[in-house]
């Protein structure tokens, strides 16, 4: 994005003056400031972070959060999970941004969860006599990263994501999050869980009803099956599909732009009306399951998938 103000600086905006505004130099690894509390509301700063797992740009209304790793494709590890709800909250907070392109560096958007660098989530709730303790802290870290997506959901300004390459497991529960969903030609999705033993827990099996219908979503979750762009596009999981990555960046900044250029609290207005309708069906389906997984998670399957995943082998499943 050129001329964007990169998030390794703080974005002031002072006295309610929209004109050049001051860029300050962060410190390494401090968080999103939240507006002022003093009586003296005309102050705002937000201050984004050199964060690890993400690149945010803003400009013209509009930011662009990227995924960047640290993991192979986007792979979603501990830096990402923690810096996800960040980086929403600060942009739901900061009146500057209207509406929020979401993307993925390189040739994919997300290969979904990165098993190898979460393995320690599992390795006490897959031990030998795994009591409460061990499957009380899965059962926290569930409900953790079940948080960091909602608050893409939760945040205020519309989100629109540009998707390219493989969208895998936590990759479909990311975008099952956002608003508005474009892909380009090349794009795959995959609601993989069941193909790794795992019942998908961050979102998919409780958004994904309204976006793409029970049916559709059936077959996806119990089969694991991996669809291409066009058929996403058939099922109503992506709105339109462009012939590249580029043309579908375009399309997502073009619709952004759009959408700011239209009376920021209205529109804020439409997307709280519109999310009313399925809160709290979702919020409680996201407790149910990451109680069902502590509960009845652990298996040999499991163990077996996790190690095939590091053997780079088919998984052999036995059903116990």
């Amino acid at each position: 994005m050129a001329g964007a103000r990169r998030n390794r600086f703080v974005r002031n905006r002072i006295d309610g003056h929209a004109g050049p505004v001051r860029a300050i130099r962060c410190r390494k690894g401090s968080g999103a400031i939240r507006p002022s509390r003093r009586a003296n509301r005309s102050y705002y700063a937000v201050r984004m972070t050199d964060w690890q797992a993400f690149t945010v740009e803003t400009k013209d209304h509009v930011a662009q959060v990227t995924l960047t790793g640290p993991g192979k494709g986007n792979a979603m590890g501990p830096d990402f999970w923690r810096e996800l709800p960040e980086i929403f909250r600060g942009l739901d907070a900061d009146p500057e941004v209207r509406a929020i392109v979401l993307t993925g560096s390189g040739r994919h958007f997300s290969y979904g969860l990165d098993l190898p660098a979460m393995a320690g989530t599992f390795g006490p709730l897959l031990a030998d006599k795994a009591f409460a303790a061990p499957r009380t802290a899965f059962l926290d870290e569930v409900r953790r990263m079940q948080a960091s997506v909602t608050a893409v959901a939760d945040c205020r300004k519309p989100v629109i994501a540009a998707v390219s390459g493989w969208c895998i497991g936590g990759g479909l529960d990311l975008i099952a999050a956002v608003d508005i969903r474009y892909a380009s030609a090349d794009a795959k999705f995959s609601l993989r869980e069941a193909k790794v033993a795992i019942v998908a827990d961050i979102g998919s099996l409780h958004r994904l009803p309204g976006i793409i219908g029970e049916g559709q979503l059936r077959e996806l979750a119990f089969t694991g099956k991996d669809i291409d762009a066009a058929r996403a596009e058939r099922i109503g999981l992506v709105n339109e599909v462009f012939p590249d990555q580029a043309a579908a960046l375009d399309a997502a900044h073009a619709t952004a732009r759009e959408i700011a250029d239209n009376p920021p609290l209205v529109v804020q207005g439409v997307k709280d009306v519109l999310a009313q309708r399925r809160a709290s069906e979702v919020a409680e389906g996201l407790r149910y399951v990451s109680a069902w997984n502590a509960a009845f998670l652990p298996s040999e399957d499991l163990t077996e998938a996790i190690q095939a995943v590091f053997e780079k082998r088919p998984p052999q499943f036995k059903g116990r």
